[in-house]
């Protein structure tokens, strides 16, 4: 196996965060959750916001908010209720295993900062993290919109959040109204 097969073997698996959903959506009879990847999206571009609002790296929060749930792809995404039954794998064990075939810079790159968004010991990792779980408010309030009952997963994901920024997006996030991008801007 070349270095080139070995990220050609990485980024086969990583694909398959488009067709794994977020399964604790499920609980909330949401029949077609967003999948690992869609929410992976979001929470990049929640964290880049977040870092450039509290001073870290919106380069860095992206990267970590990107590759948080890659070890999922061989796990699936265990739900909150499922985590008090089951234990996966600590997800740096994972990572190491998924990047192992592809070339010691790349494998170093992607397993850092997995471990770094684990950890939460950076700013850029705290800021990650509450796009993670600003993400899944965020997701939560869509959800709202179509008459789904999801206000634990609202509440859990408010409680969750550290930074004042995350907070005060949260909040601007439960009064407005998601499809307000479609209409014409006020003059």
């Amino acid at each position: 196996m070349t270095d080139m097969d070995g990220i050609a073997k990485y980024l086969l698996e990583a694909g398959n965060l488009k067709r794994i959903k977020r399964t604790g959506w499920w609980f909330a009879q949401i029949k077609d959750p967003e999948s690992v990847a869609e929410h992976s999206h979001r929470t990049a571009l929640v964290g880049m916001i977040l870092a450039a609002l509290e001073g870290a790296d919106p380069n860095r929060t992206a990267l970590l908010g990107a590759l948080h749930d890659t070890p999922e792809t061989r796990i699936g995404d265990i739900p909150h209720i499922g985590r008090r039954y089951l234990t996966a794998a600590p997800a740096e064990d994972i990572v190491a295993d998924q990047v192992a075939d592809t070339p010691a810079p790349v494998a170093a790159f992607i397993s850092s900062a997995v471990a770094e968004f684990e950890s939460g010991d950076t700013l850029e990792a705290r800021c990650a993290r509450d796009a993670d779980r600003l993400e899944c408010l965020i997701q939560a309030v869509e959800y709202r919109h179509t008459g789904a009952e999801v206000q634990e997963w609202i509440s859990s994901s408010m409680n969750a959040l550290k930074t004042e920024s995350a907070r005060a997006i949260a909040e601007a996030v439960l009064t407005a109204d998601p499809l307000a991008w479609q209409k014409p801007p006020r003059d």
